[in-house]
């Protein structure tokens, strides 16, 4: 029975917990982007589009090159395996996990209308008046309901009070995306879109919570509590309760791994029993700022020594890598990070910077160039452009064969 692993152990078992170091197949169908998504249990969304939109990079990352259609026909299509919730955040999860945050959508719900001064109570007849409409005309963008407060005067996000309203029955699972268009969001009541045995599936809380955190124990296959508790972004005293029923029944074993401490004193960790061990893993590829191996940025330092910040809210002048930098995966290290953006005008995808990470040994410019290559051709562009800003950004040039773009000041 294992109780301790090393730190470079318990990174190769995250990493292949994640689908990193599998055999990749000729062609990726629907059947092995089911099989990653299920491994990973959601796709986090996010807007930003400067090089891809996130929810398709965790798939590249694990599979390689697959055609984007398919996932979306998985994600927006009328028959989608997939719906949306606030799953770790705005998430693609299986359609099937939904009644699990039940609870959460109940509470949500108590919560806003518990509190007098709540937008939820001084807009009841707004969220009336937006239930009655999706009745009468099914699902619908919130830019096609006419209404007087359809314009973006909202004060979060900008959001207008109609967008507002519909992202309250969101959260409180009156309202269910069916689908996105241009990725708007479309919203229909959940009898509109749910299958039957789904909207009438009850699981109740403590039987949810366990079920949510032996995913991400599956997903995550080492972490401790708080690494467990974020995957689905669970409370923690909810998630120790939960693990300690998955440790009575033997589906988790508490361990511990070398230098994952804080305070001088080890931190209890937990390895899922169906967990690999690989003594190897091979692996190159970008991961995007919201993919599960980087998204919680404690957790990145503690396993990979990788101090992450995304600077897409930091202005331009005050920006150390980039805009968008993404890790590169090389092995069960992450040796430098790369900031990307898709010239779709110019038909190149353009390296705006390129850094190694300090102290990491090199010697692994032409796995970059190539994963770099094969990005391209992925977004169906033509080459790869390469700015000359970076510690890497010359090696980077030079295996790639261009010349180096001096940056404009």
């Amino acid at each position: 029975m294992v109780d301790k692993l090393s730190a470079a152990a318990a990174r190769r078992v995250a990493l292949a917990a994640q689908g990193f170091g599998r055999p990749r197949t000729a062609t990726v169908g629907t059947r092995q982007l089911a099989l990653a998504v299920e491994r990973l249990a959601l796709l986090q969304i996010d807007s930003v589009n400067v090089f891809e939109r996130s929810h398709y990079l965790p798939l590249f990352a694990r599979l390689g090159g697959y055609d984007k259609s398919l996932l979306d026909a998985m994600t927006f299509g009328r028959r989608a395996r997939y719906t949306e919730y606030w799953a770790h955040v705005a998430a693609f999860i299986p359609t099937g996990t939904w009644p699990l945050w039940r609870w959460y959508m109940a509470e949500r719900r108590a919560k806003s209308l518990g509190n007098p001064d709540s937008w939820a109570v001084a807009n009841a007849s707004m969220l009336d008046w937006l239930r009655a409409e999706l009745a009468a005309k099914g699902p619908l963008r919130s830019s096609e309901i006419e209404h007087d407060a359809g314009r973006r005067t909202g004060s979060w996000w900008g959001w207008s009070d109609v967008k507002l309203g519909l992202e309250y029955l969101f959260m409180w699972g009156e309202v269910v995306p069916a689908g996105r268009r241009n990725f708007e969001r479309v919203y229909g009541l959940a009898e509109q879109v749910l299958p039957r045995e789904i909207l009438n599936a009850e699981v109740a809380k403590t039987d949810a919570v366990r079920e949510l955190v032996r995913r991400s124990s599956l997903a995550h296959g080492i972490g401790t509590v708080g690494d467990l508790a974020d995957y689905h972004r669970l409370k923690v005293e909810a998630t120790k309760s939960a693990l300690r029923d998955l440790v009575d029944g033997g589906e988790v074993l508490p361990v511990t791994v070398d230098g994952w401490e804080r305070g001088g004193r080890p931190l209890p960790a937990f390895l899922h029993r169906d967990a690999a061990m690989p003594r190897r893993l091979a692996a190159t590829a970008l991961l995007s700022p919201f993919d599960p191996v980087v998204w919680e940025r404690e957790r990145a330092l503690r396993m990979f020594d990788f101090h992450y910040r995304i600077e897409i809210y930091t202005p331009a002048a005050q920006r150390r890598f980039g805009y968008y930098t993404l890790p590169v995966l090389v092995d069960d290290t992450i040796p430098a990070r790369i900031d990307l953006k898709s010239d779709r005008q110019r038909g190149v995808l353009r390296v705006q910077s390129a850094w190694r990470e300090e102290g990491a040994p090199g010697g692994d410019e032409a796995r970059i160039a190539q994963l770099l290559r094969e990005t391209a051709e992925w977004q169906g562009l033509g080459g790869v452009e390469v700015v000359a800003r970076g510690t890497l950004a010359p090696a980077l040039a030079a295996e790639l064969g261009v010349t180096p773009v001096v940056p404009a000041s």
